[in-house]
C-alpha cells in the first residue's frame, strides 16, 4: 500500500520557521524525484520545491528561493521541507509529491501551514 504522510505544518507567526516532513512507504523512494507543492484558498496548486532521486539537484520556485530548503533521507524514506523566515503569503496546504515517470506519481494528505500575527 503506497503511502506519503506530511507532518509538521501548524500556525506560526511570520518569521517563524516550520520543518514539514513526509514519510514515504509502500514503493521504491530512492527512485523517485520527491517535490513539495502548495495551494492556498482560491489558488492553483504550485511547485514550491523538487530533489531529484539522486539528491544532487534541487529547484525552488522564486517566492521561496533563500527561505526553504528541500531535502531527502533514502535511509528514512523521507522529505522534508524546511521553512524559515515564513510570510503571510506562505499560508497554504502543503503536499508531498512522488514521480518516478509518466506513469508512476504519488500524492500525499496535506498539511496545513498558517502564517499569521
Amino acid at each position: 500500500q503506497v503511502q506519503l504522510v506530511e507532518s509538521g505544518g501548524g500556525l506560526v507567526q511570520p518569521g517563524e520557521s516550520l520543518r514539514l516532513s513526509c514519510v514515504a512507504s509502500g514503493f521504491m523512494f530512492k527512485n523517485y524525484d520527491m517535490r513539495w507543492y502548495r495551494q492556498a484558498p482560491g489558488k492553483e496548486r504550485e511547485l514550491v520545491a523538487s530533489i531529484t532521486r539522486t539528491g544532487k539537484t534541487t529547484v525552488y520556485t522564486n517566492s521561496v528561493k533563500g527561505r526553504f530548503v528541500i531535502s531527502r533521507d533514502d535511509t528514512k524514506k523521507t522529505v522534508n521541507l524546511q521553512m524559515n523566515s515564513l510570510k503571510v503569503e506562505d499560508t497554504a496546504v502543503y503536499y508531498c509529491h512522488a514521480r518516478r515517470d509518466y506513469f508512476s506519481s504519488y500524492w500525499g494528505q496535506g498539511t496545513q501551514v498558517t502564517v499569521s500575527s
